[in-house]
């Protein structure tokens, strides 16, 4: 029986913490899938829009290897997305462990087999902070 992954992101400014965590995603099973946050949602809940566009920033990610497919992701929902894709396994970094609203994204993909994972978040690196350094 094969398996499916899933993890999500905005990927607005793609880093190496993003590369690590699409790398070690894929090879925890069969097919990972791979949402990529919409414009709209990036700007609904960071309260501005992300500086590569939605087209572009899925591109790049299907570009990597591993990736099997790409999907916007639309709401922050995690068990939204598993009612429409059926994964077998979630990955997240894991500076969103302690989060109330991750742990309820657990618990409720766990009561329907889900097993969740959340994998060493890459210090140092994020595309919010390296934005604002830029100053963009």
């Amino acid at each position: 029986m094969s398996s499916m992954v899933y993890t999500a992101g905005a990927y607005d400014l793609l880093h190496v913490g993003h590369l690590r965590m699409i790398q070690s995603a894929a090879g925890l099973g069969d097919r990972l899938v791979v949402g990529v946050s919409t414009d709209e949602l990036i700007t609904e809940y960071k309260g501005r829009p992300p500086m590569i566009p939605y087209d572009e920033r899925r591109e790049i990610v299907a570009a990597l290897k591993g990736v099997a497919a790409v999907v916007p992701q639309r709401s922050l929902d995690k068990y939204e997305m598993w009612e429409r894709l059926r994964f077998d396994r979630w990955v997240h970094g894991d500076d969103w462990y302690a989060s109330d609203t991750h742990q309820e994204y657990r618990r409720r993909l766990e009561a329907v087999g889900v097993e969740c994972l959340f994998l060493p978040y890459t210090s140092g690196v994020s595309s919010t902070l390296r934005r604002d350094t830029l100053g963009a």
